[in-house]
């Protein structure tokens, strides 16, 4: 309790501006494995005192202390042997060079890879670099973007967002430190892609799961997407960025055990569009202000205190046509105030638990007018989360957490043509617990088995749903994983505001796993099959009667994914392929039987290729993404779902320039064969005089996007560059 007590008075202190005394001496260097590898994360503390910091980018690691004499410097690390190391502190600086032996159970360590793929963060498991985000070619620097190039994804170029192993945008979920993040997206004009609302330089890594996921994360039908936010900076800088669609300019100020980084942007299409005609009748394209701020503390020896706001406000307007009447124009306006704020703490407490705090607020405006009238849709998210974690003994290390949604969306119709007004909305609270285990049964065998419980206050009743996995190690870098678990979501906002009382949508997944990683290559392969129940029906309201919606739906998906990745064979270059197979049905909406939904496609490919010149200081890349017919439904025909688009194929490329050490010039184009990619087709609600329904291509706005752009870095070193951010 004492210890407890004196770290909260710490943090009351640092909250309330305490400024405390400057140490004497600095303490810096690097913490490694034996093989080299640096290790991010570790903590490294005089014995017996609050001095100390957890290692980031580099295994570096830095901080200052006021003790003299003969101390003991500890070095820890999950997985890895502690290290002591006697040190004498005499006012002068130390620089040190720190190696971590590897535990005796984890010389031959198993981890659960079956349905996550990590991007950074994890040495051992990751098969994508944090700088993958933002180098593929044609992902445009887009998060999302760079996961769709991955097996198990979808290519829906008219949405632009994650669509996993047969399931919709919205079961896909994405959390930063672990905590949710509502509207992930931003708005976008009808059938035109929507991009993440967060920057790819915000994140040191990720862990993309396509199913089996932890039972920690609730909420996501399909997918987990987990961001991890950059620890405490190291030096000062300044960047700016001059692109084809706006600037912006950010900085990052740096202090011995904290940091502070900030960002504007503006961005504005209006002059792009001017010069690359679209297939769209805009009257003012979309226009953004931006700005953000991240706040790094370390507390104590092992604590950090994070902070991240993100405000934006975004607007467009544009003229759309109805198939049901094509010469009278619908003006379109859209306005979106959008604000995210996210604050985590994570400390280790006395008897070796590990707590982390987090909490996350999202406001959500939208004010679109059409015509005359207007719909008004504000929308407050939050989420808290409290979680504990112990290594037990070396065969066992427990986690276990509560944590708390709470959604609020109201919706006000303004009809001008009647006068009249219409009102709706839901407040949802939902409560959740969930426990985990990892029993390390040998050497080379790990079982996880967890679960999660949830309640629903509008629907008033608790969901259970159990979850468990199991990894073997087959070799010294191949293994075997499987993984079975029970996942539920809320229904959509539009659902709930019709029926709030509708139960979850549910699905249970089956993974089956091998992965083998060896000198810079990568190999997977990943079956799966997913049931699907209580998934929303509806039947359109007839004669003024309300419409339907009830939780009889159901569905499946199965498939197979295939991944290579191969940095090594050739020099500078770097390249990965993936391929997934498809087969899934549902039963929901207002689909009158089992049908292939319109999204899904049977076959996605991908290869992405990159490769660094060193004659001409550039990297250069190239993505092609492939995708067979989708369905869709024409009531011109019988049958349902009864037509299918032609494949979908898309070629990008890009081209990073070292000007200087602090200037890079960055170009990429999208589809730059200029294939007319078409995704479905839209009918008219009625038919015509000959009992035809008009119809018309849901296309790409403009063939191709280009992109052009100098990035300045301004350091004291002068050795820092934004490559990493492009």
């Amino acid at each position: 309790m004492l210890y407890c007590s004196f770290r909260l008075l710490l943090f009351l202190c640092y909250l309330t501006g305490t400024a405390l005394s400057q140490s004497d001496a600095k303490i810096a260097g690097t913490v490694v494995d034996r093989n080299g590898n640096s290790i991010i994360g570790a903590n490294v503390f005089l014995v017996d005192s609050y001095d100390g910091a957890t290692s980031f980018e580099g295994g570096r690691f830095s901080f200052s202390t006021a003790l003299q004499g003969e101390q003991i410097l500890r070095v820890t690390f999950l997985g890895y042997e502690d290290t002591e190391l006697p040190v004498n502190l005499n006012g002068d600086s130390l620089n040190l060079h720190i190696t971590l032996a590897v535990g005796a159970l984890e010389l031959d360590q198993v981890v659960i890879t079956a349905g996550s793929f990590a991007a950074g963060g994890e040495k051992r498991r990751e098969v994508l670099q944090p700088l993958d985000i933002v180098t593929t070619a044609g992902a445009t620097a887009d998060l999302a973007g760079v996961f769709n190039t991955l097996p198990g994804t979808q290519a829906v170029g008219e949405e632009g967002r994650l669509f996993v192993r047969g399931g919709e945008g919205r079961e896909a979920k994405t959390f930063i430190d672990g905590m949710l993040v509502q509207n992930f997206y931003s708005p976008a004009a009808p059938n035109t892609p929507s991009r993440s609302r967060f920057l790819p330089f915000m994140f040191s890594g990720a862990s993309f799961s396509t199913g089996g996921y932890s039972a920690e994360y609730g909420q996501a039908l399909s997918s987990a997407l987990v961001l991890h936010s950059k620890p405490v900076a190291n030096q000062n800088r300044l960047d700016i960025s001059l692109m084809s669609v706006g600037v912006d300019a950010a900085f990052t100020k740096a202090w011995d055990a904290s940091s502070l980084s900030g960002k504007l942007q503006y961005t504005n299409i209006d002059p792009y569009f001017s010069l690359i005609n679209q297939d769209i009748d805009w009257i003012d394209p979309p226009t953004s202000y931006e700005g953000s701020f991240a706040y790094r503390k370390k507390m104590g020896t092992s604590g950090i205190l994070k902070l991240f706001g993100n405000g934006n406000h975004s607007s467009f307007s544009l003229n759309r046509y109805s198939l049901d009447e094509p010469g009278q124009p619908i003006w379109t306006d859209l306005r979106n105030n959008y604000a995210y704020f996210n604050a985590t703490l994570h400390d280790e407490l006395a008897g070796g638990w590990i707590y982390r705090a987090g909490t996350s607020l999202t406001y959500n405006h939208d004010r679109i007018g059409l015509n005359q009238d207007e719909v008004d849709q504000p929308e407050l998210g939050f989420h808290g989360k409290f979680t504990l974690q112990k290594r037990i003994s070396a065969e066992l290390e427990l986690k276990t957490g509560t944590e708390y949604f709470l959604t609020d969306f109201q919706q006000t119709l303004r009809d001008a043509g009647e006068g009249e007004v219409f009102s709706a909305g839901f407040t949802d609270h939902l409560p959740a617990f969930f426990a985990e285990a990892d029993l390390h049964l040998s050497a080379k065998l790990l079982a996880r088995v967890g679960l999660r419980s949830e309640y629903y206050s509008l629907s008033r009743d608790w969901h259970v749903a159990p979850r468990a996995s199991l990894a073997y190690k087959t070799g010294g870098n191949s293994q075997i994983s499987a993984a079975i678990g029970r996942y539920q979501q809320a229904p959509a906002t539009e659902q709930r505001l019709h029926a709030p009382t509708l139960r979850p949508e549910k699905a249970t997944h089956y993974i089956l796993n091998y992965q083998i990683m060896r000198e810079g290559r990568t190999f997977r392969i990943e079956t799966y099959h997913k049931d699907y129940d209580d998934l929303i029906k509806y039947q359109s309201p007839r004669e003024g009667s309300p419409s339907m919606h009830t939780n009889a739906g159901s569905g499946f998906a199965r498939g197979i994914d295939l991944f290579w990745r191969d940095n090594r064979t050739i020099k500078n270059v770097d390249y990965w392929f993936s391929y997934s197979f498809l087969d899934t049905r549902r039963d929901y909406r207002d689909f009158p039987e089992a049908a292939v939904p319109s999204f899904a496609s049977r076959h996605n490919f991908s290869i992405v290729y990159k490769q660094f010149v060193p004659t001409i200081k550039s990297q250069i890349g190239a993505t092609f993404r492939y995708a067979s017919g989708r369905p869709y439904h024409d009531p011109n025909e019988p049958g349902f779902q009864n037509r299918q688009t032609k494949a979908y194929q898309d070629l990008s490329f890009n081209l990073s320039y070292l000007i200087s050490q602090n200037m890079i010039l960055h170009a990429s184009a999208t589809n730059v064969l200029g294939r007319n990619n078409i995704f479905g087709r839209e009918f008219a609600s009625r038919p015509d005089e000959e009992g035809i329904y008009a119809s018309r291509a849901i296309r790409q706005p403009a063939r191709r996007f280009l992109f052009l752009g100098l990035f300045i870095t301004l350091s004291k070193d002068q050795v820092l560059n934004q490559l990493p951010n492009l």
